[in-house]
């Protein structure tokens, strides 16, 4: 495939009408800037509780964070779906799943109301204990050279059963405050706890996203170079203030 103009990227955000806790819109628009800025096409599709999702349509996947309440309400819902999500990450599809999308992923999450039924896409649950884990987070991920940086606020515990994490936290909690790892990466899917939103402080990560759905479309995931020395910087910032300072300190 040569050049960018040839090249089209369907984004899905599923629920943000109920799923958009933490801003999960950002992590849309970052996509959507960034494939502009490349002259790739791209559009995102928009899907309510009641609207029937074509997954073979879509690129990228955006399952966004909500409170307990309003997962319980998506996981009636989720059943409806769950063969054809399981095929489209199967087959390779890319989803970005964040804080209450990332414990969906898994088979259930236990909570003091019930239990949330997932999507088991992923082999993982999330357990809901005492407190609540809610800082500033840094990630060493082996999948890019950058820090990953993000705000994490969540009761669940999740366990990945041995499946690979995102990242090895260098500041802050992580999936359960105990293991030192966070979030998780399944085939073309990535689960984590960060938001605030994840993507623009990222750039790195949307990067990776859209890079993965172009190969697995076109099989040519070559993207330009874009100037993130501001990102990058911001991205340093955050780095310095908490983990170089936690080492200073200790």
């Amino acid at each position: 495939m040569e050049g960018n103009e040839q090249r089209k990227i369907t984004i899905g955000h599923l629920y943000p009408d109920l799923l958009n806790l933490y801003g999960d819109r950002g992590n849309i628009a970052c996509l959507m800037q960034r494939c502009k800025w490349r002259g790739i096409e791209a559009e995102t599709i928009e899907f309510e509780l009641n609207d029937e999702i074509d997954f073979t349509k879509l690129d990228i996947v955006l399952l966004g964070g909500g409170s307990d309440r309003e997962q319980m309400i998506v996981c009636q819902k989720l059943k409806s779906i769950q063969k054809d999500f399981k095929d489209y990450v199967e087959d390779g599809g890319v989803v970005i799943a964040v804080c209450g999308g990332y414990q969906l992923l898994g088979k259930y999450y236990r909570t003091e109301d019930g239990i949330i039924e997932g999507l088991d896409l992923v082999d993982l649950y999330t357990e809901q204990e005492e407190g609540r884990l809610i800082d500033n987070i840094v990630l060493k991920s082996d999948l890019f050279d950058l820090p990953v940086v993000g705000f994490e606020n969540h009761g669940g515990r999740t366990y990945i059963n041995g499946n690979k994490p995102f990242g090895k936290v260098l500041y802050g909690s992580g999936n359960d405050g105990k293991s030192g790892y966070e979030g998780v990466v399944y085939k073309n899917v990535i689960g984590t706890y960060l938001h605030g939103p994840l993507l623009p402080k990222n750039p790195q990560v949307s990067d990776y996203l859209i890079a993965r759905a172009l190969e697995r479309k076109y099989g040519d995931d070559s993207l330009i170079p874009l100037d993130d020395s501001q990102e990058i910087s911001a991205n340093q910032y955050i780095y310095d203030r908490f983990v170089k300072k936690a080492d200073a300190d200790s």
